[in-house]
């Protein structure tokens, strides 16, 4: 039986999400390494004021805090992935992180809409929450170690990225913030799939570490059909009927 969360993720995988962007479309990646789960990619679009829809719903302390947090945590995924293809030359590592810029991008275009200021920094690795700074060095080191343990660090990642914005749906009601992450969650679900799913090709089975044994469970065993799971980010429009994340 489906836990609530796990609804909660599969909710919003039917809406599109409300994006657009200044500079031009994306061009999808097709990551078939090892041939574990097709995670399709997006390249990066930078938003910038010039081209940002004016969102007029209501955010409330809880919720500023939360996208600011999740703009530098899209971040910290798409810097370590990019630091792990560096190293390994692995197209997994290569495609998702192009998708963790989109996630940045569509966080970014929140924070415009809404007139928040936005805390990344442009640098890779360079965080203004010590947290980030924390996790983006402990992680890089740990996954130094092996490719084997690049996997895993990347699978840790997508859990803890599943973990905060299951939390963060549940406890906000702005309309624009769920459509977005909701679309970010099913984005996070797909990448997790599919570095388990290259550990498994390896013979190197990996067991979740911060969300629950059934709802990994339920993950891994999807199907994924979906030929935007690892985001896209196109020009759209303000009414809702843009693209997925």
């Amino acid at each position: 039986m489906k836990t609530k969360r796990f609804a909660i993720l599969w909710m919003f995988a039917g809406i599109s999400l409300l994006l657009s962007s200044c500079n031009g479309g994306t061009n999808n990646v097709d990551d078939a390494f090892e041939a574990a789960v097709e995670t399709k990619s997006s390249g990066a679009a930078v938003a910038t004021d010039e081209c940002c829809c004016t969102f007029s719903g209501t955010l409330t302390e809880a919720d500023i805090v939360g996208l600011m947090e999740m703009r530098e945590e899209e971040k910290l995924a798409r810097d370590v992935y990019l630091f792990f293809y560096e190293k390994y030359q692995i197209p997994v590592f290569r495609n998702i992180s192009k998708a963790e810029s989109t996630h940045m991008n569509a966080v970014l275009y929140l924070l415009n809409g809404y007139g928040l200021e936005d805390p990344a920094l442009d640098a890779e690795g360079e965080f203004r929450n010590p947290l980030f700074s924390d996790l983006f060095l402990e992680l890089t080191e740990q996954g130094s170690a092996s490719l084997e343990e690049a996997l895993k660090v990347g699978a840790y990642i997508e859990e803890y990225d599943i973990a905060d914005l299951m939390k963060l749906i549940d406890e906000t009601e702005n309309e624009d913030i769920q459509r977005v992450y909701g679309n970010l969650l099913r984005g996070s679900t797909f990448h997790l799939k599919a570095f388990t799913g290259i550990l498994a090709k390896m013979g190197e089975p990996y067991s979740p570490v911060i969300i629950s044994e059934e709802l990994f469970n339920e993950i891994t065993s999807m199907e994924v059909n979906d030929e935007n799971s690892g985001g896209s980010f196109t020009p759209g429009v303000c009414d809702g009927t843009g693209p997925n994340v």
